[in-house]
């Protein structure tokens, strides 16, 4: 039996999408995914090619078409033993999931600490 890789790191981010404004409209939503897999690569200190987005992000991004991305993006990050990085997105809607996320960081803040 395999086992699955364990949990190195896990942080939160928000990827500010600004930028994706500059390139011409029917390139955007392409743009912004080179930017959250640029961004996650550096701050991970991965190679991008090593960073793997999720569905649920690709269809955030995506889900106002091509011409319109969102300016931002929250996301969790799990970077594993095996050297691969995953991106999955990080809802906060809800003041019940701000709490969550709250209790989430501090949980992870204690479990570095040990």
């Amino acid at each position: 039996m395999s086992q699955s890789p364990k949990v190195l790191v896990e942080r939160i981010y928000t990827i500010n999408l600004r930028r994706t404004r500059e390139v011409s409209r029917t390139k955007r939503a392409a743009y912004a995914m080179r930017i959250i897999r640029k961004f996650i690569a550096r701050h991970m200190h991965v190679d991008p090619s090593q960073v793997k987005i999720s569905n649920e992000v690709n269809e955030a991004v995506w889900a106002r078409s091509i011409e319109k991305p969102p300016r931002k993006i929250k996301v969790r990050v799990a970077k594993y033993e095996d050297g691969s990085v995953w991106v999955y997105l990080l809802d906060v809607d809800s003041r019940w999931q701000k709490g969550r996320v709250k209790r989430y960081l501090l949980q992870l803040q204690r479990q570095g600490t040990q």
